[in-house]
């Protein structure tokens, strides 16, 4: 039994499934999801094949730190910003030596919205080696914690697939 609903589930299999017969690895970069994307990729069986690492970077010093994100990036756009998901994604990329990756940094809630940076907004960003980059702006709403945690990692998923060659 999944820790994860079966929609997940199934979608994380097949990404699995077809980054192995391709011989593929990838990272993930997660902020708001706190691993949750490198957990539901790693309850699959045959995940070590592909799974490289998990980089959680609540924190934007750890962002700066572990990924390379620029400070200046953080002060200008902020932490929940399509540029801070990009260098999220560009810094798990380079620095974990994956074929491709993922990153996600938004406002689970409950609180911690703004009228400009709303609870439910999240920015995700996937890249590979061939230098496809992709963005998503994604507006879950105030729909509960958990509820914009799953869509995220629903969406990472299906983010990393498309990158996938």
């Amino acid at each position: 039994m999944s820790l994860f609903p079966a929609d997940i589930e199934a979608s994380a299999k097949g990404l699995v499934t077809r980054l192995a017969a391709a011989g593929l690895t990838l990272a993930t970069a997660e902020s708001c999801t706190g691993g949750l994307i490198a957990g539901a990729l790693t309850d699959i069986a045959g995940s070590s094949a592909v799974v490289l690492c998990g980089y959680i970077t609540y924190a934007n010093q750890a962002k700066t730190d572990m990924l390379g994100v620029p400070e200046l990036t953080l002060s200008t756009h902020g932490a929940v910003s399509r540029q801070t998901a990009m260098a999220m994604a560009q810094g798990a990329l380079l620095r974990s030596g994956a074929n491709v990756s993922v990153a996600v940094t938004g406002i689970a809630g409950p609180g911690g919205g703004t009228p400009e940076k709303p609870v439910g907004l999240v920015h995700l960003a996937a890249i590979n080696r061939n230098g496809m980059m992709l963005h998503r702006q994604m507006h879950y709403g105030d729909c509960g914690r958990e509820a914009v945690r799953l869509s995220t990692v629903r969406t990472a998923i299906e983010m990393l697939l498309e990158v996938t060659p």
